[in-house]
């Protein structure tokens, strides 16, 4: 089979990898891939939110299967597109897509059907939301969402009314997200441990994938800004079978079915974004694609062929497929440019690389680079993600550091700690 995946950060470059070991992958290709991408599939300078010329590529090249990795694509109707041409795809349409793309329709879902998460109130005036966050009831901390997508990024915690203010003008007024920004949820602050769970479903069945721990915040000890994600461990530790056993009752499942009785069944990875309260496990977000850079802590313990779970999906017969785990754990560490996720320098060598754009010890996925007169090059805030699989999470975290420790460039960060909170 011809394959085509749309996107060129680390999860793409994680799927990719997992896809090259199915024996029916005959052509890989990635729209538009990195330089790392382009060691494992045949890049093609499509931007992954260019919906006509995507759809043209795939059509022209006679391309079996594509799948359709990031969110903005998803949001505007790829796969809708891709099906109308006759392309099987990986991913949810438009419709289903929603539940990312908007988290006023994805907080009204929950609160519809009995979903748990945080109370939450919704507004598209910011002078209204002003008012709101200044009244002697509302209790703080808050947290303060931008409904549209946001880079992961569109999410800020506010400890105090100036603080929320202050959200509501950076996101509302200033516009820092775009049209994401237009309205807001204004939405209770959960504490608890927090779990990522990554789902296959076709739209009845759910299948999840092992859980992981994802690090938003950009420095050491949850300390500054939220990133896209500084790095991740599967399995999370605080994410237990009798856990498990009550969000699939409480959560996956009533989500699943909740989106087939709206009309906009969901096929493709279902991305549960969790936190394990005194209450019980709420949902922080839905996310309507593999996570980045849980993806690239999961997939390298996926023993299943991964073509074979994908096409499952999309024939609507998952519940016939048995996937099957590692038992060893993994961590991922993201090694970020100076400055993200605010400012950074781009086009920096990197060094330490070997001609196939890894590293001895463990396993390395491209985010953010360029491959030009046999170097590699920074393009991205976040540059590169280094993951090793061992028995216990100790021994995985020590070589995923080691690893880590023999790349450089300019201004290089990663986070210290991963696995620790």
């Amino acid at each position: 089979m011809k394959v085509l995946v749309v996107g060129s950060g680390g999860r793409e470059h994680a799927i990719i990898k997992a896809l090259k070991k199915s024996e029916r992958v005959k052509q890989l290709y990635a729209a538009p891939g990195n330089g790392g991408i382009g060691r494992d599939a045949e890049c093609v300078p499509i931007k992954a939110a260019d919906i006509p010329a995507m759809t043209e590529f795939a059509a022209l090249n006679k391309i079996d299967y594509v799948v359709v990795a990031p969110d903005d694509p998803l949001a505007l109707g790829m796969v809708d597109a891709l099906e109308a041409k006759g392309i099987r795809c990986f991913g949810p349409n438009k419709a289903a897509a929603r539940i990312e793309s908007s988290k006023i329709f994805s907080k009204t879902l929950m609160k519809k059907y009995g979903i748990p998460t945080a109370a939450y109130e919704t507004f598209s005036d910011p002078d209204k939301a002003s008012d709101y966050v200044k009244d002697s009831t509302v209790f703080y901390p808050l947290v303060i969402k931008a409904d549209g997508l946001a880079l992961g990024k569109g999410v800020i915690i506010a400890e105090n009314t100036i603080e929320a203010l202050g959200a509501i003008d950076t996101i509302m007024r200033e516009k820092k997200f775009g049209q994401s920004g237009t309205s807001v949820v204004i939405e209770e602050f959960l504490t608890g441990p927090e779990v990522s769970v990554l789902s296959f479903t076709d739209g009845k069945t759910v299948k999840p994938m092992l859980s992981s721990m994802d690090h938003k915040r950009a420095f050491d000890g949850n300390k500054g800004p939220n990133t896209g994600g500084m790095g991740a461990i599967a399995p999370n530790p605080h994410y237990t079978d009798e856990i498990a056993a009550v969000c699939e009752k409480t959560i996956f499942l009533p989500t699943v079915s909740a989106m087939e009785k709206e009309g906009c069944p969901f096929k493709g990875c279902l991305y549960f974004g969790l936190i394990l309260t005194s209450r019980g496990p709420m949902v922080i977000e839905y996310n309507c694609r593999f996570g980045d850079p849980e993806t690239q802590a999961v997939l390298p313990l996926l023993e299943t062929d991964l073509l074979q779970i994908m096409e499952a999906v999309t024939d609507g017969k998952l519940d016939s497929v048995n996937i099957n785990w590692s038992a060893s754990h993994s961590a991922c560490v993201v090694l970020a440019s100076g400055g993200y996720p605010d400012s950074y320098k781009t086009g920096l060598e990197i060094l330490g690389l070997d001609e196939d754009g890894g590293v001895n010890g463990a396993g390395v996925y491209h985010a953010g680079t360029k491959y030009e007169n046999e170097r590699f090059y920074t393009t991205g805030g976040r540059v590169l993600n280094v993951t090793a699989c061992a028995p216990s999470i100790d021994t995985a975290l020590e070589a995923a550091y080691n690893a880590a420790s023999k790349i450089n460039f300019e201004g290089i960060h990663y986070r210290k700690d991963i696995g620790k909170y």
